[in-house]
């Protein structure tokens, strides 16, 4: 286990996902109140994050709990994935792309079953990296320590040597707790500051011990 490494996380920091008010549009056309679409739905959402149900059953669930008909069921899954996919971070991934040979790369993602497919035919992060580790196919989310520990392991690097970048505070810590250095994405340019400085400095050795 060799190497320097650049772990990325993807929504909030490769796409860009800002709330699109998809939910609530839908609560107002069912005629529900407020709240009532996570509510109903909180443990389908928790069960695809971590791979324990497959879409075919999320829709069965959508179905029976929220009255959709097929139409409606493709309307609404629609809208789903048009926020979680959101944009391409472009001057990141354009970044991330000039890495290759400079380090090894890799992605840890909280997911929903579903998203390999749909963000590699959309953004080719299976080009941009070596290795994705999604929490819907591993069975735990960050900030479960299981998580940074497979995303080390699947590219045979030490955590000390890899920068994890996230624009969750929460995952962060975890990820230094984990032994990895870690950045909170706030925008591209002090990421990107952030990266060179990593390249070039080598590990950080006040980094937390596992």
């Amino acid at each position: 286990m060799a190497g320097t490494c650049v772990v990325f996380d993807i929504g909030g920091v490769l796409e860009l996902t800002p709330e699109t008010g998809w939910v609530q549009r839908w609560e107002e056309r069912l005629e529900l109140s407020p709240g009532t679409v996570h509510e109903r739905m909180r443990d389908v959402w928790r069960a695809g994050s971590v791979g324990s149900i497959g879409e075919q059953e999320v829709h069965e669930q959508l179905t029976a709990r929220l009255g959709l008909d097929a139409h409606d069921l493709e309307a609404f899954m629609a809208d789903l994935w048009t926020e979680y996919l959101g944009t391409p971070n472009e001057e990141l991934i354009a970044h991330a792309r000039g890495l290759r040979g400079r380090c090894r790369l890799g992605i840890l993602s909280n997911s929903f079953v579903g998203a390999r497919e749909r963000e590699t035919s959309r953004y080719r992060f299976d080009e941009l990296v070596e290795r994705i580790v999604y929490s819907h196919e591993i069975g735990v989310e960050k900030p479960d320590p299981r998580a940074f520990d497979t995303v080390c392991a699947a590219l045979d690097v030490r955590p000390e040597n890899c920068l994890f970048i996230d624009d969750v505070e929460v995952n962060v810590e975890a990820a230094r707790t984990a032994g990895m250095q870690a950045h909170l994405f706030e925008d591209n340019a002090r990421t990107i500051a952030r990266i060179e400085t990593h390249l070039t400095s080598g590990p950080d050795r006040s980094a937390r011990p596992r």
